[in-house]
Formats: structure tokens, sequence, C-alpha cells
């Protein structure tokens, strides 16, 4: 008899994917389901968990299942997105659309409410992270205020992963990976939900057991068989936050490993063997027991490199040959790469993307260069801060789509003076879902034969050189500027206020 497969299963933002995968690692079978996010008003991005979450669900489980053409499965790994707010009903109804993560901004009176009822060096010394878009708590606190007929109704809170665990399994559970961003109603070194502050966000609210994203939550139902195409009695595993779940699929599971993820935003992850709270940093659980992660997360990156390709209507093949003979330092460019506003170490959603020393010298290679430069500034920022906390960041592993082409990742290993490891597999969280669903079921795979190194970026001392001479000067511009982007940013407001 055939050896039996593992499926791993996200839920992203703009889509979700599946993977098939053999004991050895091997990937048999993949799909994607692209899907729509929702921004009802300013400042809100919403997902609807049934038409988006459970719809790309059933229609990944079906392809997949399909393609094991009969071979037995052995477990079910899920991600999704996260930390996000869905309040379910006591049958798990959604109550209203899911609120996303840091995404969504609509929280920041209820932000500074908190801050000021908890304090904020208390909020960091317990909970690991500063108040900001991306905690959860203030989410629960606004729903409260705003929408009180939902938060009266509201029994279970539930993220994309625990949504598609209670929806197969009936299992009430969230790892505790996931709850650690829920700021402030997590302790994190007592490992579990803060019995005073969490109340204080979400009174009355049961809020689920927690376990970790290595264990199994429960088996397939019946129920939830027959509508999937899924085995009744399959194992499915507590699940966890998109992000850790690829960082498991590289992996990024000891002490010192480091993963870069290249995207529309750029997201590193840091493994520690103590928590170490940072202001400027996440500072979280780990997918494994007893396994902490300091996090960083850059609003833009490759969203730059989309715009600028949009803009200059060229195709990103030829921005990026154009990029690659450009000099380094782009010619006496700097970009600051905040687009959004920033997210770590920063935290000023006003930040602005800036771009100093244009001259009608410059065209799109330089331009399009000085972006993938001040995206890789913004790593070593991030990466510094991590050392600052007392991360060691031994090893260096770049995932996502922006690792093909080569250009991007040689920039970020010659402004950080660092090799990056790439590895035969960067399809993502799915594969990591696999990956730990081998383990929840009793496998223990090797990780290292799962998915091996397939080359070593290393930093040419040269562009290096160019890079060390530069980057004092990306430090000193954000500061240099901030007042004159704060007022930028605020008039900004103004003319989408006015249409």
């Amino acid at each position: 008899m055939a050896d039996p497969l593992l499926l791993g299963i996200d839920i992203g933002t703009s889509s979700s994917k599946g993977v098939l995968v053999d004991p050895a690692g091997t990937v048999v079978a993949r799909a994607t389901r692209p899907h729509e996010t929702s921004y009802p008003h300013p400042g809100w991005v919403e997902h609807d968990a049934e038409t988006v979450w459970w719809q790309d669900f059933l229609e990944l489980a079906r392809e997949l299942v399909a393609a094991a053409d009969g071979r037995p499965l052995a477990g079910l790994g899920v991600s999704g997105i996260g930390p996000v707010l869905l309040p379910a009903d006591a049958d798990g109804r959604p109550l209203r659309p899911a609120i996303l993560y840091g995404v969504d901004t609509r929280a920041s009176t209820e932000i500074e409410e908190l801050t000021a009822e908890l304090g904020a060096e208390s909020i960091v010394e317990r909970g690991g992270t500063p108040l900001s878009s991306q905690a959860v708590g203030p989410k629960w606190r606004w729903l409260a205020r705003h929408e009180p007929e939902v938060f009266e109704r509201t029994e279970l809170f539930l993220m994309a992963s625990s949504y598609l665990v209670h929806r197969l399994t009936g299992e009430y559970v969230l790892d505790h990976h996931s709850a650690s961003q829920c700021d402030p109603m997590y302790d994190l070194r007592a490992a579990g939900w803060a019995p005073d502050w969490a109340p204080l966000c979400a009174p009355g609210v049961t809020l689920p057991r927690l376990a970790w994203s290595t264990e199994v939550a429960g088996t397939v139902t019946a129920a939830a068989a027959a509508e999937t195409g899924l085995p009744r009695g399959l194992p499915v595993t507590v699940g966890t936050v998109d992000a850790w779940a690829e960082a498991a699929s590289v992996g990024v599971t000891d002490p010192g490993d480091t993963m870069v993820m290249y995207g529309t935003t750029m997201f590193l992850i840091q493994v520690l063997a103590d928590p170490t709270p940072h202001p400027g940093l996440w500072t979280t659980r780990g997918t494994h027991p007893g396994t902490f992660s300091l996090a960083a997360g850059m609003a833009t990156s490759g969203a730059i490199t989309d715009w600028l390709r949009r803009l200059t209507g060229g195709e990103y093949a030829e921005l990026v040959e154009a990029a690659g003979r450009a000099p380094a330092g782009g010619r006496g460019l700097l970009l600051l790469p905040y687009f959004a506003g920033e997210r770590t170490p920063l935290f000023d959603p006003d930040a602005r993307g800036v771009i100093a020393g244009l001259t009608t010298a410059h065209g799109r290679a330089e331009i399009y260069r000085a972006a993938l430069e001040g995206i890789a500034y913004g790593v070593r920022h991030n990466l510094e801060t991590m050392a600052e906390a007392g991360g060691g960041g031994r090893r260096l592993v770049a995932v996502g789509g922006g690792v093909r082409g080569g250009l991007w990742t040689r920039i970020v290993s010659d402004v950080t003076g660092t090799a990056q490891e790439v590895p035969r597999e960067t399809v993502g969280a799915a594969f990591g879902d696999a990956l730990l669903a081998a383990v929840a079921v009793g496998m223990e795979p090797d990780v290292t034969a799962w998915n091996p190194v397939k080359r070593t970026v290393s930093p040419d001392p040269e562009r290096a050189a160019v890079y060390e001479r530069f980057y004092p000067y990306y430090r000193a511009l954000y500061p240099a500027t901030a007042d004159l982007v704060h007022f930028l940013a605020e008039e900004q407001r103004r003319a989408d206020a006015d249409g």
C-alpha cells in the first residue's frame, strides 16, 4: 500500500492555497483560489468567513482529495491570516465579517484607551508587544462600542484557522501563537489567557482552549466529511497564523533561526528560547511547545515594486534587468519604503514614502533599484532591532515570491552583510501546514530532508561597502522628514474625506 499523504491548506489575504505532500516532503499536488478582500469604510479591511474562508477551503479540499487518486490521507494542517477577529454564535456561525489583522486600523481610539488604562510598559512586559492596529483586544472593544447588537450575541471568538478547525471537527481551540497576538489578552510567560485583562476587552465571551500547533485538535466529523470530501476521522491540527506555518515549512524552528518573507509586505520571524519583549517588535509564542519568537513586519515592500511597475508601464522582468545594471546606490538615491505607514520598528501609521536625491538624470532603473535597496535597509533596521532585543539571528532563510529572480535577495544580503538560504520549496504556509500535520500525527519528519537548501545568497563585499556608506543616511532620513510627512498624511486624510 502507498504511503499516506498529508494535506495543508492556508487562507491568505488575497488567495488561499493548498498542497498535498508525501511523507518525504515531495509535493504531489498544488491548488490555489484567489478571492476578494472587502474595504467597506476607510481603514476597515474584512473577509466574509463563509464565502471566502469556507468556500476556498471546500474547493481546495475537493481538488486535492481528487489529486490523491485514492491514496490515504494521514492528516490535515490548516493556517490563515492573523490575528483576526471573527465573532460567532454558540454554534460557530459568524455574526459579521471578520476584522482583519494590522491592515485594519479602525480601533485607534481603543488602542489609546487600553494603553492608558494598562500602561504601555506593562503591556509590553506582560504581553510582549505594544498595542497597535495588529492587536485584537482593541478591536473587541471597538465591536462592543460600535456594534453592540453583534457583541451581545457573540459566544465564540474565531480566527481563520480556528474557524476551519471548528467547522471540521467541532472543537473550539486556538493555538498559543495566535493567542499571543491577541494583545493585551494573553500572558506571554504564563502561556494562557490573562484572567484580568482579557475581560476588559471581551467581557462575557468564552475564549477558546489553548493548544500547540504541533497537536491534533480533533478529527473530521461525518457532516464535514460529507461536505468536503475529506475522510471521516481524519486528524486536523490546531492550526496557526500563516507566517508561522511558513517559518515551519523552511525549518525555522530552533533558537537563532530567522525567516525573511519577501512578498507584498516584508515579514521577519526569529525563534527564541526565552521572551525578550521590545517596544519596536512583536514578541509572541512560537508554534512548538516552549518556544518564543520575535517578529517584525514592514507595511509595504513588494507593493512598492508593483506600484512602480504599473506607474512606468513596464514588466517585472525588464525592470529587474534594468535595475540589475544600475549601480549600487542608484546613482545617489535613497528611498524610505513607508508608502502605507510603517509597522516595526517605527509603529508609525503616518509615516510616508520619501525618495531623496532625484534628478532628471535618474530613470526607472535607478528608482526601481532604490526601492529594492530601501526595503533592504528596512530589513537591516529590523534585524538590528532584533539584535538589540537579544535575538541571535544565526541563520537567515529567504521565502516568498520575491526570492524569484535573485536581485532582491542579493541586495538584502549586500545591505545586511548576511548570507541567506533559499530552500527548495517556497510555496508558503500550506507546505508548513502539511509539515505540522506530519508532526501532529507522530511521523517525526526531518525538516532538512523535507525542504533542503537549494542555494545560498552571499553578500558581495564591494556592493556591501557602498551600502555601508548609505545606511546611516537612510536611518537619518525618517526623523529628518517625520514632521513633514505627518502633515502630509493629515492632508491626505482630509482630501480622502472630501472625496
